[in-house]
């Protein structure tokens, strides 16, 4: 058994904790906590504390805290054994300030404590100093997920940034589409179809090759009458982005 101690109690947590208990080989020894708040959302049998000099023994110890807390947060941990990581797609390793082996256990979702979630489906992208490490933490990512990928941390930071445009972004833009829709007295359900469509077919065409719409097509005429209809952030947004489109698709 891989016994684990958590910290945190935000929604990458929650929903590790929930891919562990479901896991024959992970023992979940511990949740660490600085307040009480949530402690009804997490299985009651896990057992909590919010004082450092009651963390149990274990062998991999994860922080999924803020990233900006990831670094003065590890200063605390002044245990050697084990091995320390952190959940985070921008932070290095290296930000982690513990005398324990370091490391990154990375999934790559985004996370709402009231979503339910295929935890075999999610990427789980690792780094450690050490190979023995990255053993120890395969086996713990393979226990809860099929998509385990060796990642450093350079690579890892132009993921995030990646992710930031494909999740973040992308929800972004689904957002003014509903504030469209709803100035208007239109339901946004009418654009779930074809949002699910977009997504879909990335299973068997290259976004390049999926890519549709006034802007690829350079057509003016519309592109000029969407802008006159648009509120001032809603048309620069239109304009920056029709105009990246054109720069890609047009031919020399």
């Amino acid at each position: 058994m891989i016994k684990v101690v958590l910290f945190g109690s935000g929604n990458v947590v929650y929903h590790l904790a929930k891919a562990f208990r479901l896991a024959n080989n992970i023992d979940l020894v511990q949740l660490y906590r600085r307040d009480p708040n949530n402690d009804h959302l997490f299985d009651l049998k896990i057992k909590k504390t919010s004082s450092l000099k009651e963390i149990k023994k274990a062998d991999v110890y994860i922080l999924g805290i803020n990233d900006d807390h990831i670094a003065e947060f590890s200063t605390k941990l002044q245990f050697s054994e084990g091995l320390v990581v952190h959940t985070s797609g921008s932070i290095s390793m290296n930000q982690l300030k513990c005398p324990a082996h370091k490391g990154v256990f990375y999934p790559l979702q985004t996370f709402s404590k009231n979503q339910k979630m295929e935890y075999k489906t999610i990427p789980f992208c690792l780094e450690t100093e050490f190979s023995k490490d990255m053993n120890l933490l395969k086996t713990l990512a393979e226990s809860i997920s099929k998509n385990v990928y060796e990642i450093n941390s350079q690579q890892r930071e132009k993921l995030h940034i990646a992710a930031v445009f494909a999740n973040n972004y992308s929800n972004h833009m689904f957002k003014i589409s509903k504030d469209i829709c709803d100035e208007h007295q239109i339901s946004f359900d009418l654009l779930k179809p074809l949002i699910l469509s977009t997504a879909n077919k990335l299973d068997f065409m290259d976004p390049a090759e999926a890519q549709t719409g006034p802007a690829k097509r350079n057509d003016q005429k519309i592109i000029l009458k969407h802008l006159e209809q648009l509120h001032s952030d809603q048309k620069e947004i239109y304009s920056i982005i029709s105009k990246s489109i054109i720069k890609t698709y047009q031919k020399d």
